[in-house]
């Protein structure tokens, strides 16, 4: 197959047709054919050669070419594409080191072979445009919503027609009751959008709770409008969901808007969710409050919040607790999810009674210690006493508070708490010297003796190992594990250290060994609070 002038129109037409049909630039499809023709053509005059191949965008005449560069005399390896700078002579009036030389060839005869693999580098080129294409046009539409056609079933997992390519709606990205026929016309979020070594791949998604919060936008002209915001969402993705939403509008009621008129924005999308029940609710920047709130039906007596260990517990009535939870735990799941926090319920009797259990522990704690009769144990931790420290170094005058105590009975009650707990120290700093506890972790400031006990009892017993701890590993913390938090215990976390407090430590520790420059701490310092106020 020639070249000829016969064919050079067939060329251009072809392209046009090509990149009409795939819906791509007919400049990619005409460079493929240049380069198709180009890999041709050296299969003609040699692969040494560097052959290059031009095809004129209004007649489609196709021009050979073969380029040779000048380069340095020792340096010439190439025979067919190189020349010296006394060989470019003949060509160049003043040739120097990196010209080319371009000389025209004559157009090859392509053979069967030669035309095959010039269609195939021809469909290669056309190809990798069109996956290009379909990549930068699903790219930015990850994170909405799309309309498709289902196509066929894989394995359980749906390939759905989206125009301009297909998607794949995976087997537990669907909704568990739905199933699909060919041509059912389908309704998806765009989870991600993805190269791969097949093509782009489009993955949607009908369980992601972001789908419902897009369905929302799309019923609720408020939300799209930014007059509402949804906060926060989580599903049971075919039963139930709860959504936190917000008015920045104090003429708009966020939940009335979100349910419509008798109910027709919020029925719309439980159809489209497959009758899936949904709970709107105000969302409040106080958690105690939005957690009442994402507990609905149930009521609520008492919240209790722990923040530093990312947990909440929450004091129902007793005829309220199976309400709370929900069938299967689904409703104190949920609302876990809206909150981002651990929930703990329990009842009005569950607590009380670890109430009284506490206040009986610290009672006995200050009758054993503190030589007390019952009746004087049970009025300091009515006062608010909770451990032999608190009595020991408060200020005087809160004892003297308490009614009944003078200055006497509050000097002696300090003299004792301070004597048991000076005890205490020595018999826990010799059981840390037993343990092998060397004298550089013993004269760290900020450590007590029964911090070092329990520290040797878990083989921490220098100022080097005690260096290289963890903040995490002092303080304890939470990990989240298959979408649960799991504590992490901390070595010593029985004695109310924080994460703060533990960085601190290990910090001063790596410090006085020479491991961390304290210049270096305090420019990285600045650094970061220069970052802050350039965000700011």
């Amino acid at each position: 197959m020639a070249i000829t002038s016969a064919n050079q129109l067939e060329l251009l037409q072809t392209a046009e047709a090509v990149a009409r049909e795939k819906m791509i630039d007919p400049v990619l499809v005409i460079e493929a054919m240049e380069e198709s023709l180009a890999r041709a053509a050296k299969s003609r005059y040699g692969s040494e050669m560097d052959i290059r191949v031009a095809i004129d965008r209004k007649t489609g005449k196709a021009t050979f070419t073969r380029v040779r560069t000048v380069v340095e005399d020792d340096l010439l390896e190439n025979y067919q594409a190189e020349l010296t700078v006394e060989q470019a002579r003949q060509y160049l009036d003043d040739p120097k080191v990196g010209d080319t030389v371009v000389e025209e060839v004559p157009p090859v005869d392509l053979g069967r072979i030669a035309a095959q693999s010039a269609k195939q580098v021809i469909l290669q080129k056309v190809r990798e445009a069109e996956r290009d294409r379909q990549f930068e046009e699903f790219k930015d539409r990850k994170g909405t919503i799309i309309n498709g056609v289902v196509k066929r079933e894989e394995y359980g997992n749906i390939i759905v027609d989206i125009g301009r390519g297909e998607a794949i709606l995976r087997r537990n990205e669907k909704i568990g009751r739905e199933s699909y026929r060919p041509n059912d016309r389908i309704r998806c979020y765009i989870k991600d959008v993805r190269r791969e070594a097949r093509g782009p791949q489009v993955f949607l998604s009908r369980t992601d709770p972001q789908f419902m919060a897009e369905l929302f936008k799309m019923e609720v002209p408020e939300i799209y409008d930014g007059i509402i915001e949804i906060k926060a969402v989580a599903r049971d993705p075919g039963s139930r969901a709860k959504i936190g939403v917000i008015s920045y509008d104090n003429s708009i009621d966020p939940v009335g808007a979100c349910v419509g008129m008798r109910g027709s924005r919020v029925q719309a999308v439980v159809n489209e969710l497959q009758g899936e029940k949904i709970d709107i609710i105000p969302w409040n920047e106080d958690q105690a409050t939005f957690l009442v709130n994402a507990l609905q039906p149930a009521e609520v007596s008492k919240v209790v919040i722990d923040e530093e260990a990312g947990k909440i517990e929450v004091v129902v009535p007793d005829e309220q607790l199976s309400l709370a939870i929900g069938r299967r735990g689904q409703n104190v799941r949920l609302a876990s999810q809206l909150t981002g926090l651990d929930i703990d319920i329990l009842t009005e009797e569950e607590e009380s009674q670890r109430r009284q259990a506490e206040f009986a522990e610290r009672t006995k704690l200050f009758m054993d210690n503190l030589d007390l009769d019952e009746f004087f144990a049970q009025l300091l931790v009515a006062e608010g006493f909770t451990n032999l420290e608190e009595v020991a170094y408060v200020d005087l005058d809160e004892l003297l508070s308490i009614e009944g105590v003078d200055d006497a009975t509050a000097s002696e009650l300090q003299a004792r708490a301070r004597d048991v707990i000076e005890e205490q120290n020595r018999k826990a700093l010799e059981n840390a010297r037993a343990l092998g506890v060397e004298d550089s972790l013993v004269g760290f400031e900020g450590l007590t003796p029964q911090m070092l006990e329990a520290l040797a009892q878990d083989g921490v017993k220098t100022l080097e190992d005690f260096a290289t701890c963890a903040d995490w590993e002092l303080a304890g913390g939470w990990t989240t594990v298959n979408g649960e938090r799991v504590k992490d215990e901390g070595l010593l976390e029985k004695f109310d250290m924080s994460l703060e407090e533990a960085q601190h430590l290990v910090m001063t520790a790596r410090i006085q060994l020479g491991w961390v420059d304290p210049a270096e701490l305090e420019t990285d310092a600045e650094e970061g609070d220069t970052d802050e106020e350039a965000e700011a």
